[in-house]
């Protein structure tokens, strides 16, 4: 199983980035997708899980209303919407499977497989 994220990069205050994350080697729309991050000296932080139809969303008070969570299970892709990043939006961003299809995970030990991460750094 392997999961790619990518789209990470350098961008100011204020701007949108979308992140992707695809999915290979596992049945893809078999499972829930999960967003996390982690920050420079912090914990990895649960950001936004998707269900495996998409039907189901959640997301984390620091992200909601920002942030986007969509899946494309033909592309085998799950995708992050950043919008009015902040510089405590700086970390490294991980996209995660979880086989529990039908629940939004928001735990780390709910999922089974990791991306490698992609680094967002937001500065000016």
């Amino acid at each position: 199983v392997q999961l790619q994220a990518s789209g990470g990069g350098l961008v100011q205050p204020g701007d949108s980035l979308r992140l992707s994350c695809v999915g290979s080697g596992l049945t893809f729309n078999n499972y829930g997708m999960g967003w996390f991050r982690r920050a420079p000296g912090k914990g990895r932080e649960f950001l936004a899980g998707i269900s495996k139809t998409g039907s189901n969303t959640k997301y984390s008070d620091s992200v909601e209303g920002r942030f986007t969570v969509s899946r494309d299970n033909f592309k085998n892709t799950v995708y992050l919407q950043m919008d009015t990043v902040t510089p405590a939006d700086t970390a490294v961003y991980y996209c995660a499977a979880n086989p529990r299809g039908i629940h939004v995970g928001t735990r780390e030990f709910e999922y089974d497989y990791w991306g490698q991460g992609t680094l967002v750094t937001v500065s000016s």
